[in-house]
């Protein structure tokens, strides 16, 4: 076996291992997705972003299993953070670090309008004072051997001004202590459309490992991440130390496998097989429905199961009794109907807008 391409992942006091993990992805990476990704080769997963007033509200009550479970087998096990008011930032992050998490990551990315116009998540690119202290305060707070890191986008627009924020945000993140940033190749008002500039995303790279001269500090990149050769290509021409993977790994948990058996030097393996699809599916169904219960777990599992159906060469018709499935009885007649016969499917990548 060849020699691996990339050395391990550091965080802070953390030793994750092959330097590729998962984003946290809104409304998808729950306890069982989290899971599945470690069992294929994500070496951390992150929780779905967490607002800092309803983590110290669900905590208190019975229903914060399904949002705030750490096994000892998740460890270590990271989640991320979202506000405006640095007081409710911190109050939130020590709740989470009692409740078990090893990492606590800050949203200063996230483009959703309703986000952004409550002067969260990607309108903090735009406020670099309010960010950095935000992030002095939480860095201060938590245990040293806490990592806190920060997930960004490259500014707020394309404008010069908003990229002078943008590198005033980046040495402010550094001056305070933020012990990672992961960096999405796209401005808050891009959001999704358009291509991800890697090319920026190296210039950052170069700015904290030269320039500040804190090689210790990883960048990760996150953006248009949909199959092996892409991730390692961005991986080599940025000199990320690594990358988050997100809309590529919904319903195509196997891309870990994959971008780890590259990494590794060793063979790639094959797209999966009907059957190798079904026993995942049906491994991340019953996780859903012991988390959730029957009634809850099938409606969660049908945005999962349209993007498992993205594999399948019967895709527009297994996704079409996906959405419309109801119970758990109905979720394994329809694995059985369609995941009855073994051939290797077309390998059918994942689409770069969905979802």
């Amino acid at each position: 076996m060849k020699a691996p391409l990339f050395p391990q992942l550091k965080v802070g006091s953390l030793t994750l291992g092959t330097p590729v993990i998962q984003a946290p992805l809104s409304g998808y990476s729950d306890a069982p997705m989290r899971r599945l990704a470690r069992k294929f080769g994500a070496s951390f997963a992150l929780c779905e972003v967490f607002l800092d007033q309803f983590v110290l509200e669900v905590s208190k009550r019975s229903k914060s299993r399904f949002y705030l479970d750490v096994r000892d087998s998740d460890k270590p096990a990271g989640a991320q953070l979202m506000g405006s008011s640095s007081d409710e930032f911190v109050s939130a992050a020590l709740r989470l670090v009692e409740l078990g998490f090893d990492l606590v990551d800050l949203n200063f990315a996230c483009p959703v309008k309703k986000v952004v116009g409550k002067s969260r998540g990607g309108y903090l690119v735009s406020d670099p004072a309010r960010a950095i202290e935000i992030a002095k305060r939480v860095r201060e707070a938590l245990p040293s051997e806490i990592p806190v890191t920060v997930k960004l986008r490259k500014g707020f627009d394309e404008t010069e001004s908003s990229r002078e924020s943008f590198w005033r945000l980046l040495d402010g993140l550094l001056d305070v202590g933020i012990n990672g940033v992961a960096l999405h190749g796209r401005t808050v008002l891009q959001r999704y459309q358009g291509k991800a500039d890697w090319n920026f995303v190296r210039d950052v790279k170069e700015h904290i490992a030269v320039k500040r001269n804190l090689p210790q500090v990883p960048l990760l990149g996150c953006g248009d991440l949909f199959s092996e050769d892409v991730v390692v290509q961005r991986m080599r021409e940025s000199g990320v130390d690594g990358v988050a993977l997100a809309r590529g790994i919904i319903g195509n948990p196997w891309l870990f496998a994959r971008v780890k058996a590259l990494l590794e030097g060793r063979p790639v393996p094959p797209p999966p097989t009907i059957q190798e699809q079904k026993e995942t599916i049906v491994e991340h169904f019953r996780a859903v429905l012991d988390l959730y219960g029957e009634k809850r777990g099938a409606t969660i599992m049908r945005k999962f199961g349209v993007a498992y159906s993205k594999l399948h060469p019967e895709s527009e018709k297994l996704r079409m009794e996906f959405v419309t499935c109801k119970t758990a009885k109905g979720w394994f007649e329809i694995l059985d109907k369609y995941y009855a016969q073994d051939e290797r499917p077309i390998n059918q990548p994942i689409s770069e807008t969905a979802p």
